[in-house]
């Protein structure tokens, strides 16, 4: 049975979550999940440089499959959505180095993969990926359970099976 390895990213400039699963047939296993966390008194090149530089090593460590990304969700502080904005950029061009696939997902998409409900609240979203992932706590910071998230939600989509069709 193929076995396939996703990293999902819960972009951020002070915290950039991440998770990696792997997925044979319909059950998902956590590899490895964390946070890369900047200090806000940080210059923005040296806290993107950061960034880049641990998720380089995460993806030259696990070699994922696929790489589930979130989209920017809306938000009314322009200078918030822009960093955040910077943080994704510097998350997608290390994969996109690498030649990993890269998959995009709007908040909508992850909660109604994971949730079944696209208006479902963050702990609703938390105690599922608790349970899907046989969990005995929830990841944390929030920014991580949104990571394994976004990995599920690849591994549940239907963009995911076609790209890896035998």
């Amino acid at each position: 049975m193929l076995c396939l390895i996703i990293m999902g990213i819960d972009p951020g400039i002070a915290i950039l979550g991440y998770g990696l699963l792997s997925l044979e047939g319909n059950k998902y296993k956590i590899i490895d999940s964390g946070a890369l966390i900047t200090e806000s008194a940080m210059p923005m090149p040296a806290r993107l440089t950061y960034i880049y530089k641990g998720l380089n090593l995460l993806l030259d460590k696990y070699k994922p499959d696929a790489y589930a990304v979130e989209e920017l969700f809306f938000n009314k502080n322009i200078k918030t959505a822009l960093t955040v904005g910077h943080a994704r950029g510097v998350a997608i061009l290390a994969a996109s180095n690498q030649n990993i696939p890269i998959f995009e997902y709007t908040p909508l998409q992850v909660k109604q993969a994971i949730v079944g409900y696209g208006r479902a609240d963050k702990k609703q979203m938390q105690q599922m990926v608790k349970m899907l992932l046989r969990l005995d706590k929830t990841p944390k910071p929030d920014d991580v359970a949104d990571a394994l998230a976004v990995a599920i939600c690849h591994g549940n989509s239907s963009k995911f099976s076609s790209l890896f069709k035998l």
